[in-house]
């Protein structure tokens, strides 16, 4: 498709056609603009259709409300109307001119009169491309098919300029080359390298939804080495730098951040049910804690004591500063403190692991063990076949044995075998810490040993007790 196509070989969503034709009836133009129509031209599945329209607010919203089921204003400040059109969600903004503070990301919202003033402060010239409908007339004043063929990431303005406006184009960039595997055009990457402490005026919810992005796409090692290199990952994420040690020649050791993305790939490889953002975030951090724990051995080797320790605690502030929820920061933390266990029990008895410690390492692990075995199996990066083939199956084993034991036990809900009311009927307490004690004692009991006769769990409890000077009244059992 040339520069200058009508746009009739984009297959346009028959609802497009059908909105445009209602503001067409009110004297107004209707475009469908950026990703939907940089998707169409990719033969990706379009959907959330943006338009962009010379009427006002007032009357986009005034056309909306009369033919969609829902219409949504919360961006009607920034010239954006939202609705449910024949069970479809559209968005609707007049067309802008805007101009940028420059101190935060705070634009004197303008409205423009052409549509190729409002092309030109978008961000990309991928996505700065427009189809008209119903008449499905194209423009692309900026380039964007040919950037699309060359496979090139371009502002459409000055880099300077465009990321000047709103820095948050900068992570957005590395996203798409993440999310479409182009390349980012050299001027662009440039600017990006010099401008890369503008990412400071950003707020952390919007550098994390812009991150989560990345993380999302198809191969987001792609995204992150552009944010290394650049120096924008050194404002939201300084962790992922971090792990550019220098390899001591003496101590060498394996290098950490090339390690950490190929475990992020790893990952990847292992999802069945779509990206894992959970997973993925775990995968790419669970070394962060190294360079802090770094030290060389008496012998010369390097070693990183309590690395995971040390991980899940950056980690769990770096994604609190970014504002994740709550229990993302607790799932990603949890599987970084534990991707190291599995080693530990590889060296224990009975076969590798005792009973005990698969319900342990199943108990602490929770509703993240499906998750750990990919953490595991993802953190093998060796060329050693032989020892990639000996961890391989090693897991495969535990595994098995989980599986085992779990169709013995419910080991997910494992529980002391007597409840809080046995407890206290036993000992003669009243609710309080030490029936609280008396149930970890009985818990920890549980996880050791397995489950237990009735008569067995009230005989240690009691002897638990006598130890912990708890005597039971005198009618008690």
């Amino acid at each position: 498709m040339s520069d200058n196509s009508s746009g009739k070989e984009i297959t346009v969503p028959p609802i497009a056609d059908e909105l445009g034709r209602l503001f067409e009836r009110g004297g107004h133009e209707l475009h469908l603009v950026g990703g939907p129509v940089r998707d169409a031209v990719l033969r990706r599945p379009v959907s959330d259709l943006d338009f962009t329209t010379d009427a006002r607010p007032e009357a986009t919203e005034a056309i909306l409300r009369a033919h969609c089921s829902t219409v949504w204003t919360t961006g009607a400040d920034f010239g954006t109307v939202g609705g449910m059109f024949r069970g479809e969600q559209v968005e609707v903004t007049t067309f802008r001119a805007d101009a940028y503070d420059r101190v935060g990301r705070n634009p004197i919202v303008r409205y423009g009169d052409r549509l190729e003033d409002d092309l030109e402060r978008r961000d990309f010239t991928v996505n700065a491309m427009a189809v008209s409908v119903p008449g499905h007339v194209f423009a692309d004043p900026f380039g964007g098919i040919a950037d699309i063929a060359r496979r090139t990431i371009r502002t459409p303005a000055s880099p300077e300029s465009s990321f000047a406006d709103d820095p948050l184009r900068m992570l957005r960039a590395a996203r798409f080359a993440a999310q479409l595997g182009f390349d980012i055009e050299a001027g662009t990457l440039d600017a990006m390298r010099r401008m890369a402490g503008e990412l400071s005026r950003i707020t952390a919810e919007r550098v994390r939804d812009e991150f989560v992005k990345l993380m999302l796409a198809p191969d987001p090692v792609v995204g992150l080495r552009i944010l290394v290199d650049t120096g924008l990952a050194e404002y939201f994420l300084p962790e992922l730098p971090a792990l550019r040690m220098e390899i001591d020649e003496h101590a060498q050791h394996k290098d950490v951040y090339e390690h950490s993305l190929q475990v992020l790939r790893n990952a990847i490889a292992l999802e069945t049910d779509g990206p894992d953002l959970l997973m993925r975030l775990a995968a790419l951090l669970h070394d962060i804690g190294k360079p802090e724990t770094k030290d060389v051995a008496p012998g010369g080797g390097v070693t990183f004591h309590h690395h995971d320790v040390a991980g899940a605690r950056l980690a769990r502030r770096r994604m609190r500063e970014l504002k994740f929820p709550k229990a993302d920061v607790q799932a990603v933390s949890l599987l970084i403190s534990l991707h190291l266990r599995f080693y530990g029990y590889a060296d224990g008895e009975e076969g590798g692991w005792t009973d005990s410690a698969v319900r342990r390492y199943v108990t602490d692990a929770g509703d993240q063990l499906d998750r750990l075995h990919v953490m595991v199996r993802s953190d093998c990066t060796t060329r050693n076949r032989r020892k990639a083939e000996r961890l391989r199956r090693d897991y495969d084993a535990f595994e098995d044995r989980i599986a085992r034991i779990r169709a013995e036990e419910d080991l997910r809900a494992v529980r002391p075998d007597l409840d809080g009311n046995a407890i206290m009927e036993l000992l003669g307490l009243k609710p309080g810490p030490e029936v609280g004690r008396a149930w970890a004692f009985l818990k920890e009991l549980r996880l050791e040993r397995g489950p237990l006769p009735r008569e067995e769990a009230e005989a240690a409890l009691l002897d638990w007790a006598a130890s912990e000077g708890i005597a039971p009244r005198p009618d008690a059992g």
